[in-house]
């Protein structure tokens, strides 16, 4: 998941490097229509068609149509990036009240240090973005989260199937919207004004970012809880801080490294790879009661049968 996180990350600068002249939503119906070609070579997943259309409608649709206004409304990359991993704590409330998954002390604790990183870059950018823009990457998070609890209750065995299949509800309905918002005429100029930039940007959105990257992570949402997996998405921004700072000569100040290592300490925690320390009593405690414990569970805890057979 951090290597996703990382082509996430980087994809803010992409799009928003290759947009260009294209309108936004033409420019994400292109996207999409590249990862459908697949389908001619990724079998269909198996779920029902109206769970392949919902994950296609929340995760695609809805989501990078949303994101790639904002990016044309004048939403910087590394602000979207962080204001649209408010998905992570979208995907918990709704996983918590559609899927009965209660996330643990640990997950709590660091969705709460990952929002107040987000919350701490947001304030240190200044608020530099228009509030349209801002709503709507608000949003594409949300829709994403929606998405998140949908292929998480699919339960589809192959992350790569469910990712190009749901992306052919997305393309066809992107470039109705940008004919009627944008206007045929300024669909055709985009078309012919795509240039390398918009052809290179597609090929490492539609490649990586979609076939790659939410393979990886619809495969790890059907077989993991949502609160192990949607949280390493919270490491994206940070990428795309850094990115943005390296290409674009966004610098970030002292409030927007201070919230990224939050969001990185965040992930930590919701892994159980940083815990609360215990106290000295405690601790003691534990190491006096815990031979005494091995010793009376220790017959239970060998089932060599058992182990065996599924090792055969």
């Amino acid at each position: 998941m951090a290597l996703v996180a990382a082509l996430w990350g980087f994809n803010f600068v992409v799009i928003d490097w290759g947009m260009g002249t294209v309108p936004p939503l033409l420019f994400a119906a292109i996207r999409f229509s590249v990862v459908s070609l697949a389908c001619f070579f990724v079998p269909r997943p198996p779920v029902p068609p109206r769970t392949v259309a919902a994950v296609g409608a929340f995760m695609s649709l809805g989501q990078f149509g949303f994101l790639y206004l904002a990016l044309h409304l004048g939403m910087g990359p590394g602000l979207a990036a962080l204001v649209l991993n408010s998905q992570a704590v979208f995907t918990i409330v709704i996983a918590s009240l559609a899927l009965r998954e209660r996330p643990s002390r640990a997950q709590v604790t660091g969705i709460g240090l990952g929002v107040i990183g987000l919350f701490v870059v947001a304030f240190g950018m200044g608020g530099h973005a228009p509030l349209a823009a801002l709503g709507l990457c608000l949003l594409a998070g949300l829709s994403w989260g929606a998405g998140n609890v949908v292929s998480r209750a699919s339960h589809a065995p192959g992350g790569l199937a469910l990712t190009v299949w749901s992306a052919t509800v997305a393309p066809v309905p992107l470039l109705a919207l940008s004919l009627l918002i944008d206007g045929p005429a300024a669909v055709g100029h985009g078309l012919a004004q795509l240039g390398w930039n918009g052809v290179l940007s597609t090929l490492y959105t539609a490649g990586l970012c979609s076939l790659v990257g939410y393979a990886v992570f619809n495969r790890l949402l059907s077989r993991y809880p949502s609160g192990h997996v949607v949280p390493w998405v919270l490491l994206a921004p940070v990428v795309a801080l850094a990115s943005s700072w390296a290409l674009l000569g966004e610098a970030p100040g002292p409030a927007e490294l201070a919230g990224a290592a939050l969001l990185v300490v965040g992930v930590l925690a919701t892994q159980g790879i940083i815990r609360r320390p215990t106290t000295g009593g405690r601790d003691q405690n534990h190491q006096h009661q815990l031979p005494e414990r091995s010793v009376r569970s220790a017959p239970t805890v060998d089932v060599t049968p058992v182990a065996g057979s599924r090792s055969g």
